[in-house]
């Protein structure tokens, strides 16, 4: 693994991580009552996560071109997909590490709701108070969490799969479209272009049939008709969804560049 891919996977990392610990921030919002602050620090993350995706673009565009140059398409697959597995990798992690950043996600809501400053907020993750609330939030999924799954989910299997579904084409859009234009290299600028109708019908998806359903739950949780154990599990199962899309990815990498090149050379 050269240096670029090095840092191409790195990046792709982080910008799963970020998505994948998002959903903390929800299940702090209802533990602290603040539902409303919790949702904006939700939203801040959410647009992190999905605005980075956009800086991947060049990195991986030039190793298209390079691919191009010397007809090593066998290798820029393999490349591509291990872009993908650290992806996955990422929101594996971030599921593991839900439990600690959900604590960090309260001290900070409730740091927030008194100081009501984003700058003092993150300065004060630099002092000694601030470096001791880090680790003593440190906490690793316990296994009552993991056996509580067998419970109501409190979401449906169709919310599920919908956001599986878009966190696979989420993860796969910017990879195949160039991947794409390098099946149809006289098309590649018309196949890197259509990363947007991809990951606009994933993000539609997302805001249309699985934020609504979330945002449902957590209504429910307030007024005391869904219990705050059925919301974190409900959460958890969202994580896993979305974990599976991503792995999903992988079978919808070839086919969907196919598909791309084709709407590239029929436009």
């Amino acid at each position: 693994m050269d240096t670029e891919l090095l840092l191409i996977c790195a990046l792709t990392g982080v910008i799963n991580l970020i998505g994948a610990l998002a959903y903390a921030a929800r299940i702090a919002g209802v533990r602290t009552g603040r539902i409303a602050l919790s949702f904006a620090l939700f939203n801040v993350l959410l647009l992190v996560s999905r605005t980075s995706n956009g800086f991947l673009g060049p990195f991986l565009a030039k190793r298209i071109e390079t691919a191009l140059q010397t007809g090593n398409g066998d290798l820029l697959l393999l490349d591509l997909r291990l872009v993908l597995a650290s992806a996955a990798l990422a929101v594996f992690v971030g599921i593991l590490m839900v439990p600690s950043f959900q604590r960090l996600f309260a001290a900070a809501i409730t740091s927030f709701q008194h100081k009501r400053s984003t700058g003092r907020l993150l300065l004060r993750a630099a002092t000694p108070a601030g470096l001791r609330t880090i680790r003593e939030s440190v906490a690793l999924p316990k296994k009552a969490t993991l056996e509580s799954l067998r419970g109501p989910r409190g979401v449906s299997w169709g919310v599920l799969a919908a956001n599986a579904i878009a966190q696979g084409l989420l993860a796969v859009g910017v990879i195949a479209s160039l991947y794409a234009g390098y099946l149809v290299p006289e098309f590649r600028v018309t196949a890197s272009q259509m990363t947007a109708i991809v990951n606009g019908f994933a993000t539609i998806l997302l805001f249309a049939l699985i934020d609504p359903q979330i945002s449902a739950l957590t209504d429910d949780v307030v007024d005391g008709s869904v219990s705050e154990a059925t919301f974190r599990r409900a959460m958890i199962w969202v994580s896993l969804s979305r974990l599976a899309g991503t792995l999903a990815a992988q079978a919808l990498l070839v086919p969907a560049a196919v598909v791309i090149a084709w709407a590239a050379g029929w436009l």
